[in-house]
């Protein structure tokens, strides 16, 4: 569905009326200040997962391989150690 526009000044006139659009309709809209687009309001949620795609997404994954789960542990544990800045007067 396309995004509606609706000028700054509507928009703060009928801001109730335009969040229940936005939660019932899921409807996004563009708001207008002097012609130029300069905020959007739509869905703040994703988009909801069906039980097919829940089933779908189980029957189609994969077995990760051991090695490449281990390369991934190391890196995140190389990545997650705190940093010590080196001590410009230290020789």
């Amino acid at each position: 569905m396309r995004p509606r526009r609706i000028s700054a000044t509507r928009a703060a006139k009928n801001f109730g009326r335009l969040v229940d659009r936005v939660r019932e309709e899921r409807a996004t809209y563009i708001v207008d200040r002097g012609g130029i687009p300069v905020a959007r309001i739509s869905p703040a949620e994703g988009p909801a997962l069906t039980m097919r795609d829940c089933k779908a997404l189980l029957r189609d994954r994969r077995r990760v391989d051991e090695e490449y789960l281990r390369a991934v542990e190391e890196v995140v544990d190389r990545h997650s150690r705190p940093r010590v800045r080196r001590n410009p007067w230290a020789r």
